[in-house]
């Protein structure tokens, strides 16, 4: 099953209808009340990365279901390529120590913004280390693909654990994976009711 499309502009409007879907797609599929609070919590927070998400372009937000494995889907159609500050973007991650590279949704924000300008020019920054170890080769269809599974496997760094340890992203799906092909950008959340 897969819930209605909601498209995603600049303007905050646009961002009032996804939690409406998540509990409509919840209704539909009979989840209880513990379940459906968990998808509109998934809901939420991507919704809090949205504003930042769409500075580069428009998009499209759905949720889809299987059985009791769903996925909420972003999918950015990157229309500002070329006005992406790659100065901008890597001095976020540079050092490791910028505010704006801590929390998960910041990272996975950022894991996005670094596959835009290209993962050989990315990795050859220092404090890019979250991001390196998230990537994943060959997966799906994507050009490039960032998991936060991945990265949870690869850390080892206490600050990364308990930045895990604190975030309802992190805590509450099965998996986040960002991936690219050409210029269009796909962000899926990943839970499992069963």
């Amino acid at each position: 099953m897969r819930s209605n499309i909601c498209k995603l502009t600049k303007s905050m409007e646009d961002f009032s209808v996804i939690p409406e879907e998540a509990e409509k797609t919840a209704i539909y599929n009979n989840l209880n009340q513990k379940q459906a609070t968990r998808l509109r919590l998934l809901t939420e927070e991507l919704i809090c990365m949205l504003p930042e998400l769409l500075e580069f372009g428009s998009g499209e937000f759905w949720i889809e279901n299987e059985g009791t494995k769903y996925e909420l889907h972003v999918a950015l159609k990157v229309e500002n390529y070329f006005n992406i500050d790659r100065d901008k973007v890597l001095s976020v991650s540079k050092s490791g120590k910028n505010a704006a590279a801590t929390g998960v949704k910041n990272k996975i924000r950022i894991a996005m913004e670094l596959m835009m300008i290209g993962y050989a020019e990315a990795s050859m920054y220092e404090g890019v280390d979250f991001y390196e170890m998230g990537m994943m080769s060959e997966y799906m269809n994507y050009n490039n693909a960032w998991s936060l599974n991945q990265y949870k496997n690869e850390t080892n760094d206490k600050k990364s654990w308990d930045e895990l340890e604190k975030s309802i992203i992190a805590k509450l799906a099965d998996d986040v994976v960002v991936g690219i092909i050409g210029n269009n950008v796909d962000i899926v959340v990943k839970k499992d009711f069963a």
